[in-house]
């Protein structure tokens, strides 16, 4: 009985913590765009564009299971960890394009993004820093 109220507990710090966290996209501070829709940054991760108004962007995504992700795709995206798991297999076997290369985390993502002037991800907020510029917050 104590061992289920303990993870019960867990259960719900665990929630909240997903509940809490703002997700941002970003640029490098040097790219020559300071914001996008969600549409837009749908479609770039996606692989239906490689472009947002006109400036050339490769995305950056993060491993499955990291909180920023699981909000991400949720609120931008819009698929389910197996929605995305099929329509990447789609898009692969016909050769139609190929998902954004995955980096371990928060960190990873802005460490590349800080030095690819075209890369674009997204991470917690609290982990923004100086080098990289927030073109939308996930809502």
């Amino acid at each position: 009985m104590k061992l289920a109220r303990v993870l019960s507990l867990a259960g719900l710090m665990l929630a909240a913590s997903f509940a809490s966290a703002e997700v941002v996209v970003i640029v490098n501070q040097d790219a020559p765009i300071n914001g996008a829709t969600a549409a837009d940054i749908q479609q770039l991760f996606l692989g239906k564009r490689n472009d947002i108004n006109g400036v050339s962007l490769t995305p950056v995504d993060q491993s499955e299971g990291n909180p920023s992700r699981d909000v991400f795709y949720e609120k931008v995206i819009e698929k389910t960890p197996s929605q995305l798991n099929a329509y990447w297999s789609r898009l692969i076997f016909t050769g139609k394009a190929k998902p954004p290369k995955k980096y371990f985390d928060d960190a990873e993502v802005l460490e590349t993004v800080m030095e690819e002037e075209d890369a674009i991800g997204y991470i917690d907020a609290a982990q923004v820093a100086e080098g990289v510029k927030v073109i939308y917050t996930v809502q």
